[in-house]
C-alpha cells in the first residue's frame, strides 16, 4: 500500500462541510474505471459510482477530452443563446426517443421538478369541464423522485410526508404493478401519472412490462399525461437505452439523469411537442444546458450508442444475475430482482448495514457496497465493468457474508 502525501483529517476542517450524512473516514483522490483509491493509498472495487452516475466508470477518457476540449472553446454563454454542444445532444436525444423537446437541468430532482410543472400548465391549459385546474399528479409508494420540496412531495419514501411538512398537495400514491390501485385515484383533478420504470431507491423493484402497458393504456383512456423518471434507470442501464423500451411504449414525458452526465451535474427533461406548453419565465436555470456540461453528455450518448455497447449491458447483467443467485442460493437468502446492471440481493434478515461496514474495510482491497434497505443490496456499476471485476466482487460478497453468518 503506499503512503499518504499527507493526513488529510489533520489538514482540512472536516466540520466546515454542513453535516447532511455520516461519511467514513476516509478522502477519495484517484478514480479510474471501477476503481477508487483513498488518501492512504488503498483501492476500492466501487459498485456504487456516484449512485449510478459515473455510468463509464470513474474519469473516463471520452469525458476527459471532452471537457478539456469544450473548456478550450467556451464554458457558459448564457442560457439566452444557442450553444452547439446542447443543440447536438438534444438533436440526438430525440433521434434515439420519441420525444420532440429537450430542457436540460443540472439534476434529477430540477428535472423531475420541471416535469411536474410542464404537467401542471399542460393541466391548467386543460381544464376540467367544471373548469377546474387539473394538477393532481399520481405517483407510487416506496418511489423516490428528488430532494426539493415538490419532489419529495411526490416520492413515496417512507417518513418523508411529515419531515418538511406541510407537503406540495397533489400526489396520491399508487402500488407499483397495481393498475386498479391507480385506477382507483384517477378524478377529475388528476392530470398525470408518474413512475420509475425501476424503482431505484425503493429496492430495485421493476415494474412488469404488463403493469407499463396497461397504465399507457389507462392513461391514454382518461385522458392524462404518462411521466418517467429515469434519473437513475435511463441512459442505457436497464440494456436498453431507455426504460420504457422494455415495455414498448411510449410515454409523453421522460426525466433523465445521473448517467447522462457520465459524472458531471447534466439532467434532462423531454416530452412530446404536444405537451411542449411552456412560456417564457415559467421555466429557466443559470446553467441549464451549458455546453461544458452538455458536451460531455453527448460524449457519454455517443459511446452508448456505439455498436454492440447495450447488448453488452444485458449480457453483464445477466452474468451478474447469475452469481447473485448463487450467493442468495448459498447462503439461504430471498434471490436476487433488477434489470440490465440495476440489480438487488435480497438477504433475508436485516444485515445490508453490516455487510457495507465490513466490505468496505476489507484489506488489502475494499468493496463499496450500498444498502438501500436494511434487508437489500444495490449494485450500480459501471456500465463498462468486465466479467473479472463482476467475479472479483462476487467472491469479496461470499467472504464478507460467510464471515457474518459463521
Amino acid at each position: 500500500m503506499n503512503k499518504p502525501e499527507h493526513n488529510v483529517f489533520s489538514h482540512y476542517n472536516t466540520e466546515a462541510l454542513l453535516y447532511i450524512t455520516n461519511r467514513p473516514p476516509l478522502v477519495f483522490t484517484k478514480g479510474e474505471g471501477m476503481w477508487l483509491t483513498d488518501h492512504n493509498g488503498k483501492r476500492y472495487l466501487d459498485y456504487l459510482q456516484g449512485w449510478a452516475v459515473n455510468c463509464l466508470g470513474h474519469s473516463p477518457a471520452c469525458i476527459q477530452q471532452a471537457l478539456v476540449d469544450q473548456a478550450a472553446k467556451v464554458i457558459n454563454p448564457s442560457p439566452a443563446f444557442f450553444n452547439e454542444p446542447s443543440l447536438a445532444l438534444a438533436t440526438a436525444l430525440t433521434e434515439h426517443s420519441c420525444f420532440d423537446r429537450v430542457f436540460f437541468a443540472n439534476s434529477g430532482a430540477e428535472a423531475n421538478e420541471g416535469a411536474i410543472k410542464l404537467a401542471r400548465k399542460w393541466g391548467k391549459l386543460n381544464k376540467t369541464a367544471a373548469g377546474e385546474n387539473r394538477y393532481e399528479i399520481i405517483t407510487f409508494d416506496h418511489s423516490f423522485h428528488g430532494r426539493t420540496l415538490a419532489t419529495m412531495s411526490a416520492s413515496g419514501k417512507e417518513g418523508w410526508d411529515s419531515m418538511f411538512a406541510p407537503q406540495v398537495a397533489g400526489f396520491p400514491k399508487a402500488h407499483l404493478n397495481d393498475l386498479a390501485s391507480v385506477e382507483a385515484l384517477i378524478t377529475d383533478k388528476t392530470i398525470a401519472v408518474m413512475l420509475e420504470p425501476v424503482q431505484g431507491e425503493g429496492g430495485v423493484i421493476p415494474a412488469t412490462k404488463e403493469f407499463m402497458q396497461g397504465l399507457r393504456a389507462l392513461t391514454k383512456k382518461h385522458g392524462i399525461l404518462l411521466i418517467v423518471d429515469e434519473v437513475q434507470a435511463g441512459m442505457g442501464r436497464t440494456g436498453k437505452l431507455f426504460a420504457y423500451q422494455l415495455s414498448d411504449i411510449e410515454p409523453d414525458i421522460m426525466t433523465l439523469g445521473k448517467g447522462i452526465g457520465g459524472g458531471v451535474p447534466l439532467s434532462a427533461l423531454l416530452c412530446k411537442e404536444e405537451y411542449a406548453c411552456f412560456e417564457p419565465g415559467d421555466q429557466g436555470g443559470t446553467y441549464n444546458g451549458n455546453p461544458l456540461m452538455t458536451a460531455v453528455g453527448l460524449a457519454v450518448l455517443n459511446t452508448l450508442l456505439a455498436p454492440g455497447f447495450l447488448q453488452s449491458v444485458i449480457d453483464k447483467g445477466n452474468y451478474l444475475k447469475a452469481g447473485l443467485e448463487k450467493i442468495s442460493a448459498k447462503h439461504g437468502m430471498q434471490g436476487e430482482r433488477g434489470e440490465g446492471l440495476l440489480r438487488a440481493l435480497k438477504l433475508g434478515s436485516p444485515i445490508g448495514a453490516k455487510i457495507v461496514e465490513i466490505a468496505r474495510d476489507l484489506e488489502p482491497v475494499g468493496l463499496l457496497l450500498n444498502s438501500p434497505r436494511p434487508d437489500l443490496l444495490r449494485f450500480m456499476p459501471a456500465l463498462t465493468i468486465s466479467l473479472a471485476e463482476i467475479d472479483q466482487m462476487l467472491t469479496m460478497l461470499d467472504e464478507v457474508v460467510t464471515s457474518i453468518k459463521s
